[in-house]
């Protein structure tokens, strides 16, 4: 049995970005006790940090939401891919873990996840393999998407070779979407094929990914489809014995979802597994755009009172100030995403003078490079060299990917934790 938490025994390494001066031999166990505190430039900085509290916070309100809707979380772990967090999750009440690939799968189970759902097609002998050697654990429970007669009947020749039956789904799509058979058509030709492998693949329920859609209607119609289409199985009997699975809801949609998820009969074991991951660090942008609908118009959210909050900021130097009105900050592509909006800044502390970080100024960052950041300013603030900045974000999935390690701070800056990343 693989030790679970493996990943708190590993030396840190000390030029790995973002960490402060450490002995070879400390853990990321003994961080607390090491005193660093960002404020106090114990860190090298560019570093990315999570606010503890919030981070707290953000796991109950989830977990609070998807009780109150009586359905099941399994956090997407590609957003942060981080065992540490992932077992946060799982400690608030997480029904399990979803993944993208078999690598994240692996790396998953190497700590101590035994529930996973992996919302994507396995495809590759390759690939195959590393999921064919975590089922030889009979506690681990995996589960991945068919959308195809072609990937069904791989799967099925690999695994009965392998003296294995693996659990699939059937993955629903849209015209112009993402994966998932578009039609019942496409719907017949996997069933025929499942039909071909019933000793090495089971049935075990329907998949959507809602978000290739963008307004509520549509994606209204596209969750009742599949909500028909998993009682027309069921009706006759295309499910393997046991609890039948329904799972959907990315980050922006899980309100839509579990209202049209909830409440199904159909005379047999039922579970909805939803599959928000960023909820954990939240954002301040494409995010918080979703958190402004979903309270809006979902009762369940305004009954709850409170909000998501943005948990992850990048903190950076002021590096140079080569002309008026311009500031280069040492924050690049290489350290936040800039995919769905640009780096905001948040606060503003200059070491040696203030106590506390104070709100940054109407500053903008027009420009993004590898290394560097371009902070349109005023040629009247107050900005020196060796000022430090923090930085909200939009799109979390692609800053934690460019972190192996994460501190965790407490309400006075202080590392509490590192956070190891398995991109």
């Amino acid at each position: 049995m693989i030790e679970e938490n493996i990943f708190q025994e590993r030396p840190i390494p000390t030029c790995g970005k973002g960490l402060g001066p450490s002995d070879d031999g400390a853990t990321l166990g003994e961080v607390p006790a090491l005193g660093w505190r960002l404020l106090d430039e114990d860190l090298s900085l560019p570093v990315a940090v999570l606010d503890g509290a919030r981070i707290e916070h953000n796991l109950r309100w989830m977990q609070d939401f998807i009780d109150r809707y009586g359905v099941k979380l399994a956090p997407h772990g590609k957003t942060t891919m981080s065992p540490a967090l992932f077992q946060r999750q799982l400690a608030a009440g997480a029904w399990g873990i979803t993944l993208a690939t078999a690598p994240q799968v692996q790396a998953a189970y190497r700590h101590g996840v035994r529930r996973v759902l992996m919302a994507n097609q396995l495809v590759g002998r390759g690939n195959m393999a590393i999921v064919s050697r975590l089922l030889r654990d009979t506690g681990f429970t995996f589960y991945c998407v068919v959308d195809s007669a072609a990937n069904v009947d791989q799967l099925g020749e690999f695994f009965a070779a392998q003296g294995q039956r693996l659990n699939v789904l059937i993955e629903l799509g849209v015209a112009g979407g993402r994966t998932g058979v578009r039609d019942l058509s496409q719907e017949e030709a996997v069933l025929q094929a499942l039909h071909r492998w019933p000793q090495s693949l089971a049935l075990r329920g329907i998949e959507v990914y809602e978000g290739v859609l963008k307004e509520a209607t549509g994606i209204r119609a596209f969750l009742r489809r599949a909500v028909g289409r998993l009682k027309a199985l069921a009706r006759v009997e295309a499910f393997a014995p046991g609890p039948v699975l329904l799972s959907g809801a990315g980050s922006a949609w899980f309100d839509v979802v579990a209202e049209e998820f909830c409440g199904i009969d159909l005379d047999r074991p039922l579970e909805v597994v939803l599959r928000p991951g960023c909820y954990l660090s939240h954002d301040v942008g494409i995010y918080r755009a979703a958190e402004t609908r979903i309270h809006a118009e979902n009762p369940v959210a305004r009954a709850m009172q409170t909000s998501l909050l943005p948990a992850l900021q990048v903190w950076a130097y002021v590096q140079s100030l080569p002309e008026p009105g311009l500031a280069i900050v040492g924050l690049g592509k290489r350290d936040a995403a800039f995919d769905a909006g640009l780096p905001q800044p948040a606060s503003h502390f200059r070491p040696g003078h203030d106590t506390l970080p104070r709100p940054a100024g109407a500053w903008q960052v027009s420009t993004m490079m590898d290394q560097h950041a371009f902070l349109r300013i005023d040629p009247a603030d107050d900005l020196a060299v060796g000022d430090m900045i923090a930085f909200d974000i939009s799109h979390p999935c692609l800053t934690f990917d460019k972190w192996r390690q994460l501190a965790v701070l407490d309400d006075d800056y202080r590392v509490v934790e590192l956070v190891e990343t398995f991109f």
